[in-house]
């Protein structure tokens, strides 16, 4: 669902994984036509280093 929500309204990507600076300046991106595919690559981006890194803290046994 995540990844619906990075390409169609990248800004509430970040918002979603704890990163709301990240999002105000991705929605101020998007908000330009020409922003919005660099936005939405960007939060694609985020969502993916965010799983990783939730993967690598499970697999260290992390909280």
């Amino acid at each position: 669902m995540r990844l619906v929500i990075a390409f169609l309204l990248p800004w509430l990507t970040f918002f979603t994984i704890g990163r709301p600076l990240a999002g105000f300046i991705c929605l101020v991106l998007q908000v330009t036509i020409i922003g919005w595919l660099p936005a939405a690559f960007w939060a694609l981006y985020a969502l993916n280093q965010y799983d990783t890194d939730r993967k690598i803290k499970d697999a260290l046994g992390g909280k």
